[in-house]
């Protein structure tokens, strides 16, 4: 009666509560709504009926309702209020709510919530299950929402899992223990011993899952992979290492059908197959033993597998992977690398492209055998798709030697010149490398770059320039040849900047050879010509470095040829004198400067320069600076770190600037004789930019005449500075025999009652400037009393009062123009 009475309760039950909607219903309710608004009315009423149903404590549709829910979380709408239901469905006996349950908690649940921590428990009882399907599931969800806690906590009892007698477990297992030590690999031990069966069984599933499990153990651990080529996972055994097992496998597949049932496309279970060839890769590397007792069985399967069909295709790159990894036989390289040339050949992009990939990884292992696919590698570079024709240049530079130099650059030469503007930039540059490295003769390297100059267009990197004009310089015997044909050059591509960039140099460098007279074949260049060539580059449309290769250009083409029109050279650089661009501005002012005033140093100040020298370390060392001294005292350089001058100026890089002990009198030459590198003057407001660095260390006397205007004779002082009873008063001498040498002599007086002790001066002045200080009279001031330093400058004195330290820093911004100009 009891039973009879349960019955009907629960028929009642059903009665009272509305009958839910059913799955495939509310999949075509969804289906059928036409906008997104109505589809969210639909799944929002949905998931207000199943918020309902949760509250319940015993209903009958929970497991509905969560298959709902998460045919609703596919389709991206929130459905983490399921949370608690999965655990619910998990700890119920019936199968049906346990599949769902467990559904559910591999979508909703992961290690990032805390939910997931609640179903150890479930499924620690759920592992130890008589039903395997049970098992299956908690193994399934195990590895899919496993944490490095869960893991530790349930990895014994997957470790049971993997000795069970019960193939559907042993596999499941086997993945999971491989999730396992994907998360925690500190529990690979606890999987090592019971491994030693796995690859001994017949069932496909286990044998396949086994050979995962080892696989990932040898890629996490170098200890293991060393233990299973010693014993081939048997623990205290020698008697099966794991190559041969695996060598035996791999022959019967190939061989008679290890699995006929799961065959692909008449291939033997090509699955098995590339687990397995992964394997042997890596039990190959560095083992010489290993290697030749897997050498027959890959030549067997590269002979042997089917290349027509993708299946194939997928066995043929793990077998030559394999190859290449291992140390194998010479011959088998061949096959090797010969099978994926044969890769080449096919229709299929991917698997060319797969081919190009592989075999510029495989090109520094045998690059003779790649070199017999040239032709064919040289083909892809006339492919459609664009990623083969990247990788298969990629593949052209890789082959370059002294021996197909000529040919090799030719092709990419052709390429070069058909190719899309995101080729020619590295191509360009991999060109001239490759050219410069392997050049045949100095004839064929000048053709090659001015080809490469003219090929590239605007698309070429700042390195082939230089490498370029690199190049030029230190071919003397070819700077006639190469000025005349950058002429020619200039009627055709002139519109090319790079071009243009490199024609401007070596038109400024080597002058004398393009008004030359020229030979039958070309007309010479007159300087009519010359000078409209230089026009219409500073007017024309052209870039500012361009601009600026060219103002550089036409001074050193004036200071070297005896131009009849170099009124014209006049006039344009005045004309520049007043660009909105600074740069070209000041270039356009100083040249015009030196025309006008020092027009007898243009000849100096723009001798050719010398060789050029490729740089052999990232660090370049600096010249000492050329300091004409007011005294026979040696100048020391200082060291810049402990320089108590860097707080005043703000800090600044060590070893770029010329700073030299302090001394009570000091010389100042008006002219740096390098260029500073970095902007340790800003605190001056901007002085303008240091000069470029002059040809010959000598000049700096006479160059500095070029601001030297004014007449040289006596120079008023002037007081520095002023404050608490301190005053500095400078005074100022010049010599007519040294008019770019400033002397400066620094009086410091002190006005108050008390004498001033451990007196210190220091002074910084801008980079166009040099700076020398002379050892003082002392470090006391006692009071009314006398001492030194110049220019627009910085200082900083301190001294003691009472014992106090006293510390003043001040900006000296009054000279007068006489002490400077």
């Amino acid at each position: 009666m009891s039973a009879i009475k349960q019955v009907f309760n629960e028929a009642v039950e059903r009665v009272k509560s509305p009958t839910p909607v059913r799955l495939r219903d509310l999949v075509r309710n969804i289906r059928a709504a036409r906008t997104a608004a109505e589809e969210r009315a639909v799944v929002n009423k949905e998931c207000a009926y199943i918020r309902s149903t949760f509250k319940e404590e015993d209903s009958i549709w929970r497991c509905r309702n969560l298959a709902k829910l998460l045919y609703i979380h596919m389709l991206g709408y929130p459905a983490h209020f399921g949370q608690l239901e999965c655990l619910k469905l998990i700890a119920s006996p019936r199968f049906t709510d346990k599949r769902i349950g467990y559904l559910g908690a591999m979508l909703l649940l992961d290690e990032r919530t805390d939910v997931h921590l609640l179903i150890t428990n479930s499924l620690k009882n759920d592992l130890n299950s008589s039903v395997q399907f049970i098992v299956g599931l908690a193994l399934c969800t195990l590895g899919a929402i496993a944490s490095p806690e869960m893991s530790r906590d349930l990895a014994p009892e997957v470790e049971k899992l993997l000795k069970s007698s019960n193939a559907y477990i042993k596999k499941k297992a086997a993945l999971c223990a491989f999730r396992i030590i994907s998360k925690v690999p500190d529990l690979m031990e606890i999987f090592i011993p019971a491994t030693r069966s796995l690859l001994s069984e017949k069932n496909h599933g286990v044998l396949i899952t086994g050979v995962i499990l080892v696989t990932e153990m040898c890629e996490k651990s170098p200890d293991t992979l060393q233990h299973f080529k010693r014993t081939g996972g048997k623990v205290g055994s020698d008697d099966m290492v794991l190559v041969p097992n695996l060598v035996r496998i791999l022959k019967n597949l190939i061989m008679s059908g290890y699995s006929p049932e799961h065959d692909v496309s008449g291939v033997s279970d090509p699955f098995l197959q590339v687990k397995i060839l992964r394997l042997l890769r890596l039990l190959g590397h560095n083992d010489a033993e290993s290697s030749e007792a897997m050498n027959d069985i890959l030549a067997q399967v590269a002979t042997n597998t089917e290349q027509s069909k993708n299946v194939g295709y997928s066995i043929l790159y793990e077998t030559v992977m394999t190859i290449m990894h291992i140390q194998s036989e010479s011959g088998l390289r061949v096959l090797a690398i010969n099978i994926l040339g044969r890769f080449l050949l096919k229709d299929d992009k991917n698997i060319r492209y797969v081919a190009l990939n592989t075999l510029l990884k495989c090109v520094h292992h045998d690059n003779y055998a790649v070199q017999r696919h040239r032709g064919t590698i040289l083909e892809c570079l006339k492919d459609p798709d664009i990623s083969i024709r990247r990788r298969a240049m990629e593949l052209c530079f890789a082959l370059l030697n002294a021996s197909n130099i000529r040919s090799m650059v030719k092709e990419l030469l052709t390429f070069l010149e058909a190719a899309d503007p995101d080729f020619k930039g590295p191509c360009s540059s991999n060109i001239v490398l490759a050219a410069e490295k392997y050049a045949p003769d100095k004839q064929w390297l000048i053709n090659t770059l001015l080809r490469v100059l003219g090929a590239a267009g605007n698309n070429i990197r700042d390195d082939v320039i230089a490498i370029t004009i690199q190049l030029i310089s230190e071919n003397s015997d070819h700077q006639m040849y190469v000025v005349k044909n950058l002429w020619l050059a200039m009627s055709n591509y002139s519109e090319q900047e790079p071009l243009v960039q490199v024609s401007l140099w070596c038109f400024g460098e080597y002058a004398e050879n393009v008004l030359a007279p020229s030979d039958d074949t070309q007309e010479q260049v007159t300087e009519e010509e010359l000078l409209t060539f230089y026009q219409r580059i500073l007017f024309g449309q052209y870039s500012i470095a361009t601009k600026e290769y060219a103002l550089n250009s036409l001074m050193k083409l004036s200071a070297r040829c005896s131009l009849t029109n170099i009124n014209k050279v006049k006039e344009l650089m005045s004309s520049f004198a007043c660009h909105m661009h600074i740069e070209l501005q000041q270039r356009g002012v100083e040249f015009s400067q030196l025309f006008r005033f020092h027009d007898h140093l243009r000849g100096p100040l723009f001798e050719k320069i010398p060789i050029l020298e490729k740089s052999t370390s990232s660090t370049r060392e600096t010249s000492s600076p050329v300091t004409e001294k007011a005294s026979e005292e040696v100048s020391l350089p200082i060291q810049i770190e402990s320089n108590a001058l860097l707080d005043l100026m703000g800090g600044m890089e060590t070893g770029h600037e010329d700073i030299v002990l302090p001394k009570p009198k000091a010389t100042i030459p008006t002219i740096n004789s390098k260029p500073m590198n970095n902007d340790i003057m800003d605190l001056l407001g901007g002085l303008g930019s240091a000069p470029e660095e002059p040809p010959q260390s000598s000049l700096i006397e006479d160059f500095a005449l070029i601001t030297n205007s004014q007449p040289l004779g006596k120079i008023s002082g002037i007081t520095a500075f002023s404050k608490d009873s301190l005053s500095i008063h400078f005074n100022f001498e010049r010599s007519p025999e040294k008019p770019n040498i400033l002397s400066i002599k620094m009086t410091a007086t002190n006005e108050g009652p008390i004498p001033m002790t451990d007196f210190l001066f220091q002074a910084a002045v801008p980079k166009t400037f040099q700076l020398e200080m002379l050892n003082p009279s002392g470090n006391v001031i006692p009071p009314s009393n006398s001492d030194v330093a110049q220019l627009k400058m910085r200082i900083k004195v301190s001294y003691k009062v009472n014992n106090e330290d006293v510390m003043h820093q001040a900006e000296v911004n009054h000279f007068p123009p006489a002490s400077w100009q």
